[in-house]
This record gives C-alpha cells, structure tokens and sequence, in this order.
C-alpha cells in the first residue's frame, strides 16, 4: 500500500471512529447502528465493512478509540499540585463526547460479553494512570484506595446525574464536601 493509500485508509478508519462517538452521544447505545456510523462518516457501505466487519468489531474499535481520548486527555489535563486541582482535572475529564460515548459502551457492555471484554483492559489503563495521579496529591497511604475510589464513584455519579441536574451549583457543593471531609 503507498503511503497515500495508508494515509487515506487511516484518515477513513478514524472519521468511521469519530462518527461512532458522535453517533453513541447523539443515539445511544441501542441506537447506534453501523447505517448512522456509515451516513454520519460519509462513507460507502463497503468501506465500512472494510474497516469493520461487524457492529460488533465496531463497538470494539470505539472503546479502545474512546479510551486512548480519555487516556491522552487524563494525561493533559490531570498534571496537578494540589488535590483541588485534581479534583478539578477529573471532573473536567468526566465530561463531554468522548467521556458520553464511554457510558454508552460502558452500558452495553452490560450485556455484551466481548464489548466487556474489550472494556475491561481499557479501563484498567485508565484506572491505573488516575491512581497514579492521585498518589501524587494525597498524602496517606494507609487510606488512599478507599479514597481514590470513593471520589470516582462521586465524580461518575454526578457526571451521570448530570444529565438531570438543573442545578450545577449543587454539584460543586458536593465536590466541595467530599473535598472537606477527605472521606
């Protein structure tokens, strides 16, 4: 394949991926068929079928394309000196597109035992890059598990929740009280 061809099979591969995204937010996950995929990339049937054989081999692409996002904006954003502005970078990082589309797999992932295989490694990276940041900010070892992972679960539920919430100011109040208590 010449450079150009690659060049061109890359920037289809990716547009196919960013349409899956947009498509995951737009419809959700039961909605998302590979017809939308293929309309919203501009893209032929046959080459979506060259890129992915599957709904299935599609849905498995956009977890790893969705996770490397997360990942590359974890990296970019979760470089902080003080847990505030960690706080700060993950709740900022627990929004938006990428972070949308994630939900969506994480819930079909529910029931689909090869996206949850897929999910799970992704997750993991994820997981332990967070931690990693976070053990940079929180001075206790003896507690850290415990509060590493009570603020995920804070910070996905209001993301979640957010969905309903009129009112951001609460949000930030209950940021503000588990930033007060530590746990």
């Amino acid at each position: 394949m010449t450079s150009t061809r690659q060049a061109q099979h890359a920037r289809t591969h990716q547009n196919l991926l960013d349409a899956t995204v947009r498509c995951l937010v737009e419809f959700g996950y039961a909605g998302t068929t590979t017809q939308r995929v293929q309309e919203r990339a501009g893209v032929s049937r046959g080459a979506l079928l060259h890129h992915f054989g599957s709904k299935q081999e599609l849905f498995v692409a956009a977890i790893h394309h969705v996770a490397e996002g997360q990942l590359a904006r974890v990296r970019e954003e979760v470089r902080a000196d003080s847990l505030r502005e960690l706080v700060a970078a993950l709740r900022a990082s627990m929004s938006g597109p990428l972070y949308l589309a994630g939900l969506e797999l994480w819930m079909g992932a529910r029931t689909d035992p090869a996206l949850h295989a897929s999910l799970v490694p992704a997750e993991r990276e994820l997981g332990r890059e967070l931690r990693a940041a976070f053990a940079e900010v929180w001075p206790s070892e003896e507690d850290s598990r415990v509060a590493f992972d009570s603020l995920l679960v804070l910070l996905r539920g209001l993301a979640l929740t957010s969905v309903l919430r009129e009112d951001e100011a609460l949000a930030d109040a209950i940021v503000e009280r588990w930033l007060a208590g530590r746990v």
